[in-house]
């Protein structure tokens, strides 16, 4: 059975040890199962899929939700787990086993919490959103998800990474006319007219949004282009695919309205494809103001998207704040310096005993 009152950085070699591919956790699903209700007395605990739930029931003024994921993305020949030059390497070290070891060895030791805890450990984080277990979970026990502030375990070196941004696509295209490259000026050449398209992106200029005093920035950025027919015709038909980082401060309507008026007097057509709402990071409520206070004011604003967001719409205050670097996650020597899940842990006992 997991250990969840020893080390916690053996806690995280075993846990990495266990394979869990996304929708494949079912084994890992079972033995944190197994150890919450063998370990930490005090929690009602409920399995839903390969996800486990815990819970106390305390009568605190608060409640504090933990939520960490347990799939990881396909191991690259890095399991078992294996230690050296203090750091602890393998598939899943800092996204994020790293982080669900710290939640779990504080369910089994924090005695007397000054908040009431939840423990959300979920599946298929690490694949498309329809499948994610928090999803799941929201739909069919959404009374789980209820808190004063939310602490998901993704890798943040340390730091607490507040809220998240939003991100939204959209493909801009351009249509011409087909003619023979011999006789150009008899076609519309719809390449060309992304010119246009690609120059503004070339002008545009980010805006940064102060957010509870976390600096968010944001980014207008062409990741795909498409067009032509063959090395002799002009092509009738061309498009660019652009992602929109924006501050959690813009809406998804806002931020499309926001691309729409950056191609404004264009030739050209624009379609969303892809949006999800960014989260504020909350950082003035109560229990999330004490969990600054607790990390020494340590806190930055998020750079990408996360589960947060899924908080912060149910009017949840989350944050992301957990072991490692996450520019190291899915990589091949991927790894968390063992000294960061010591102080992740010391760090949130000090939360989470008030």
């Amino acid at each position: 059975m997991l250990d969840l009152r020893g080390d916690p950085i053996d806690l995280t070699a075993a846990l990495v040890d266990i394979p869990s591919e996304s929708r494949d956790e079912g084994r890992l699903a079972d033995e944190v199962e197994a150890a919450l209700r063998a370990q930490a007395p005090g929690f009602e605990v409920v399995r839903n899929g390969n996800a486990v739930l815990a819970r106390t029931a305390l009568g605190r003024p608060s409640r504090v939700l933990l939520a960490g994921h347990l799939d990881t993305v396909p191991a690259a020949g890095n399991l078992p787990s294996y230690r050296g030059d203090g750091e602890l390497y393998g598939c899943g070290t800092a996204d994020m086993k790293s982080g669900d070891a710290v939640f779990l060895h504080l369910a089994a030791t924090v005695a007397e919490p000054a908040h009431d805890l939840t423990l959300v450990f979920y599946d298929c984080e690490e694949i498309e959103a329809a499948a994610n277990g928090l999803g799941r979970i929201e739909r069919e026990l959404p009374d789980w998800l209820a808190a004063d502030v939310a602490i998901l375990g993704e890798p943040t070196g340390g730091y607490i990474e507040a809220g998240c941004q939003g991100t939204l696509r959209v493909v801009v295209s351009a249509s011409g006319t087909r003619a023979h490259s011999a006789r150009s000026w008899l076609g519309d050449n719809a390449i060309h007219k992304l010119g246009a398209v690609l120059d503004r992106l070339a002008q545009y200029r980010a805006r940064t949004v102060d957010i509870d005093g976390c600096a968010y920035r944001e980014g207008l950025s062409a990741v795909r282009i498409d067009g032509g027919v063959a090395g002799n015709v002009i092509p009738d038909a061309a498009s660019v695919t652009v992602n929109f980082r924006f501050a959690p401060d813009r809406s998804v309507p806002a931020a499309l309205q926001h691309v729409h008026d950056v191609f404004a007097g264009l030739d050209v057509r624009i379609e969303q494809t892809d949006a999800a709402a960014g989260a504020l990071p909350g950082l003035s409520q109560p229990a999330a103001k004490a969990l600054v206070e607790a990390a020494g004011g340590q806190v930055r604003a998020k750079y990408g998207w996360t589960d947060v967001s899924r908080f912060a719409a149910r009017g949840v205050p989350a944050v992301n704040f957990g072991p490692g670097d996450p520019n190291l996650a899915h990589t091949r020597d991927e790894r968390v310096p063992v000294a960061n899940i010591t102080a992740a842990v010391q760090m949130l006992r000090r939360y989470l005993t008030g």
